[in-house]
């Protein structure tokens, strides 16, 4: 629920609270949300630019970038992420520029891997070989990538330590995303490996970076815990629904895995586990509609009238919000309630 100066002159005409009390409220809630992210103009120029540096210090980089070799590269990075700090650390005294400071400190561990890459191509050290260039950190999955990764976390949990700005665990939650990938040809000691391999790996990952994220979640009030919980389902679901089985058993329990994912946003207040879990859920009755009652002339009839119920229920939850999430609440022991993460600060 959102709360505009109207509601308060609106609060006074019905005489809820006086003019000079509505006046004191609005200017304490306007210092209270003064230092939150806006989706107004500036804070989309503040993040659109931000991401422009980013993806020009990685995703768009060519091989061209090898001709500085790996001494030069490192000393770009460096001399890139030393001049994002200086400025960040300017700004990040100054009211109402705390956002840009942030975002400053993020791009300066965005080129934590780049330096590293140099560093690594100066020295010629890998944990598993020479990778190729740099632009395959975003396409291949190779172990060697792993130092890179590793320096990236170290870096963005160190800038945390002396500037609270959540989206610090952005880069955090990226690397981590690409550890889970790139461990499986470490962990089996091997170049190549199975495909079957790679999803047990991220599955597994993903699931210790949501465990890890709801701990984050749970001791802190601002939002530190929104990457961690992307990255971490993507990782997660992402291993779980690409593996294959001829077990009916096997694609039920997946099902039930994603409507639990759906009763999960609810406990935990988080959007991003409905959202991947309905895709699960979806998935599973397109592979009855194409497979299991392929021949039926009565399935598809019987599956708008599911949709429609969806529908319904929609409408249902929407209207009785506040008391469905109260009773699924109640319904749920005391000792694990202690454990859900307190509401979300807006």
């Amino acid at each position: 629920m959102e709360i505009s100066r109207k509601d308060l002159d609106w609060a006074v005409t019905q005489g809820l609270v006086s003019a000079e009390q509505a006046e004191a409220l609005w200017t304490a809630l306007e210092k209270r949300a003064g230092a939150r992210p806006r989706f107004d103009l500036a804070t989309v120029s503040y993040y659109f630019g931000a991401l422009i540096v980013i993806s020009a210090m990685g995703w768009f980089m060519t091989e061209a970038w090898e001709r500085f070799g790996g001494g030069g590269i490192f000393l770009i990075a460096t001399i890139y992420g030393v001049c994002f700090v200086l400025a960040g650390k300017d700004l990040w005294a100054k009211p109402g520029l705390r956002i840009p400071s942030g975002l400053l400190y993020t791009m300066a561990v965005c080129m934590t891997p780049l330096a590293i890459y140099g560093l690594e191509r100066l020295t010629d050290i890998w944990p598993q070989g020479d990778p190729g260039v740099y632009h395959g950190y975003h396409v291949w999955v190779k172990g060697s990538w792993l130092l890179m990764e590793v320096a990236t976390i170290i870096a963005g949990l160190a800038a945390l330590r002396f500037v609270h700005f959540p989206f610090l665990t952005a880069p955090i939650a990226f690397s981590l995303w690409y550890m889970s990938m790139d461990l499986t040809p470490l962990l089996f000691g091997k170049m190549e490996f199975t495909w079957d391999e790679r999803l047990w790996v991220s599955l597994c990952f993903g699931l210790l970076v949501l465990v890890g994220a709801y701990l984050v979640d749970r001791k802190t009030k601002e939002d530190y815990a929104f990457w961690g919980y992307l990255f971490g389902i993507l990782a997660f679901w992402g291993g779980l629904s690409l593996m294959k089985s001829d077990s009916e058993l096997n694609r039920f329990l997946y099902c039930l895995i994603n409507l639990g994912l759906m009763v999960l946003s609810v406990l935990l207040q988080r959007r991003v586990f409905i959202v991947f879990g309905a895709l699960g859920v979806f998935g599973y009755l397109g592979y009855l509609a194409h497979r299991v009652f392929r021949d039926s002339l009565f399935f598809p009839f019987a599956l708008s009238l599911l949709g429609i119920l969806v529908i319904y229920l929609g409408i249902k939850y929407q209207r009785h919000r506040e008391e469905i999430e109260r009773f699924l609440l109640t319904r749920v022991p005391f000792g694990l309630r202690r454990l859900l993460p307190t509401e979300r600060v807006k």
